[in-house]
């Protein structure tokens, strides 16, 4: 038995801010679209360029990152697959169609300089506050106290444990802490 395959890869640049809409069940619907860009010389050697638009849905989870990191003109990479929409115009009549992106995997093709100064070019930023593009990684986690969390006891009181006690896991366990936001999901 066969496999059929039905796979979308495109980078390009958004044309508008994406739009959310929410369904009844609560879920998540981003669409925007992307204009990717063709270039290719004639016989006689003349350049020519050709620009296709296609429409992206991103679901859920993936609709809200790109909700809230993608803006006109982001540089992305869409992975997804097509599927045609069918319906009846109510004022002609006639049966309309819509071929679609249902997007899997999407990547920021931007720098972080350019993502961080909300327009995608060399513009300066003047005062404006730049929008977070990233989750804070966590907090570091306090270093244990150096009792190892035990009641202070009184100078010359003899000591409960025996000197030679081994220090517990949990004080020997390093934090879990992402140092670099680049292993972030998106």
């Amino acid at each position: 038995m066969s496999k059929d395959l039905n796979k979308v890869q495109l980078t390009g640049r958004l044309g508008k801010d994406p739009e959310t809409k929410y369904t009844a069940q609560g879920n998540a619907v981003t669409q925007f679209t992307v204009a990717s860009n063709r270039s290719w010389k004639t016989a006689e050697g003349d350049a020519r360029d050709d620009t296709e638009w296609f429409t992206v849905v991103a679901w859920n989870k993936l609709g809200e990152i790109c909700a809230q990191y993608l803006r006109k003109g982001s540089r992305v990479y869409i992975e997804g697959r097509l599927q045609t929409r069918s319906w009846e115009d109510q004022e002609s009549g006639q049966k309309r169609y819509k071929t679609e992106v249902i997007a899997n995997d999407m990547i920021m093709l931007d720098s972080k300089q350019n993502n961080m100064a909300g327009d995608y070019g060399d513009a300066d930023m003047g005062d404006a506050e730049p929008e977070p593009m990233r989750p804070a990684a966590p907090a570091r986690r306090p270093a244990p106290p150096a009792n190892n969390g035990a009641p202070a006891r009184p100078t010359g009181a003899p000591s409960a444990r025996p000197t030679n006690a081994a220090t517990p896991s949990a004080a020997r366990r390093p934090s879990t802490v992402i140092e670099d936001d680049e292993d972030l999901p998106f």
